[in-house]
């Protein structure tokens, strides 16, 4: 897929012109369901075993990042303080080869190159983020007006203000 990008620049500093540019996105969202995994998802942890890949799922109003177990055949989200599937879904794919890394945070910081998993209601951006929790790593939310990351297992949304975070490495 190429994108145009319109660059605002000046000339002799008095008129204005448009430039277009080609760039290709660093990742993207693929629509799935039922525990569909796209070749090129990005996998996010470990379930006993099993893969965690990086969903994502609209729930009242909101854009939640969270974890893909396709197993499970859903995406589970932390919510409210507790954890939500849903069979429809999206999945992190990254189909231009990005070179993507973890990076440590706490207490709500983003990294530079962040990838924005998701958007609440009120329009705050919410970013991918894991940590181990019972011998999973698992993925969840990284809400930053909140100063944590939010998992969800076994029911529950669970905080945690140490995690790693996904970055764009440049």
């Amino acid at each position: 897929m190429t994108c145009i990008n319109y660059d605002v620049g000046c000339r002799n500093f008095s008129s204005v012109f448009l430039v277009a540019t080609r760039y290709k996105p660093a990742i993207e969202w693929e629509f799935a369901k039922d525990g569909y995994v796209p070749d090129t998802a990005v996998p996010g942890g470990e379930d006993y075993g099993e893969t965690i890949y990086i969903g994502r799922a609209t729930h009242r109003g909101n854009i939640i990042p969270g974890k893909l177990l396709p197993s499970h055949r859903c995406v589970y989200i932390p919510w409210r303080g507790g954890e939500y599937a849903y069979r429809n879904y999206q999945v992190l794919v990254n189909n231009c080869g990005s070179t993507l890394e973890w990076k440590p945070a706490l207490e709500g910081g983003i990294h530079a190159g962040a990838i924005q998993g998701g958007i609440t209601s009120d329009g705050e951006h919410l970013y991918i983020g894991r940590t181990w929790h019972e011998e999973t790593l698992t993925v969840g939310k990284v809400h930053p007006s909140h100063g944590v990351l939010y998992i969800s297992y076994s029911g529950k949304e669970i905080s945690y203000p140490y995690y790693e975070i996904l970055v764009v490495k440049c």
